[in-house]
């Protein structure tokens, strides 16, 4: 499957200019507002996280979705240092959900149609393993569903690559800074500007099809 070709454009450099802190680290980050007690968490990592938290975000039945970082091996790590690649940790989101109004299978159809899981070096224009994909299940049955929807997906026949999203147990999970939360609201030009200068639609109708409006800026 032919990929499109990534450049760096004048809109994905101004995109690209951020910089963030790191946060207290948690297990499970506490959501911004108040939500149910019976809410479920799911945690997701593809590419870069403003993409993911924004897809999250604009699905029926999601109370919120947190940007932060897991699964590396360096304590409490700021945006700047996770960047670098030298952390282990990858740009995630950690996603609370009404599991009466969405399955935990739902969530992970969406997840798989905003990444290329064949691609072992990040996701888009975004490279390094900070940027890889990885579905991080918090429970027995999450790994199942996640194990079983990532079976289908390699004997579909959709790729000619070998799926590389890995399937891990959850991890302490950091924040970013606040900088980052909701990214694709407090600051939708230059949000805008990131997803048409890496190329995200493209790259994702080049492997999907036809991509609904998951990451648009505004409601």
């Amino acid at each position: 499957m032919r990929k499109p070709l990534l450049l760096m454009t004048p809109l994905l450099a101004l995109g690209l200019a951020v910089a963030g802190l790191g946060a207290a680290a948690t297990d499970e980050v506490e959501p911004k507002e108040p939500i149910p007690e019976d809410a479920a968490l799911a945690t997701f990592a593809g590419g870069c996280f403003w993409c993911t938290e924004a897809a999250f975000e604009k699905t029926e039945g999601v109370y919120e979705a947190i940007s932060g970082f897991t699964g590396g091996e360096v304590e409490d790590p700021s945006y700047n240092e996770v960047v670098t690649g030298s952390t282990g940790h990858a740009e995630a989101a950690q996603v609370w959900y009404d599991p009466e109004q969405i399955g935990y299978d739902e969530l992970l159809t969406i997840y798989w149609r905003t990444i290329d899981p064949t691609d072992a070096g990040g996701q888009r224009f975004d490279r390094g393993t900070q940027y890889r994909t990885a579905i991080f299940y918090h429970d027995e049955e999450q790994r199942e569903l996640a194990q079983a929807s990532l079976d289908a997906l390699e004997e579909s026949g959709r790729f000619d690559e070998p799926i590389v999203t890995e399937i891990l147990e959850a991890s302490t999970f950091y924040p970013a800074d606040d900088y980052h939360q909701d990214f694709y609201l407090k600051a939708p030009e230059r949000y805008e500007a990131y997803v048409e200068g890496s190329l995200y639609v493209p790259c994702l109708e080049s492997i999907w099809g036809p991509v609904d409006d998951l990451q648009a800026g505004d409601e």
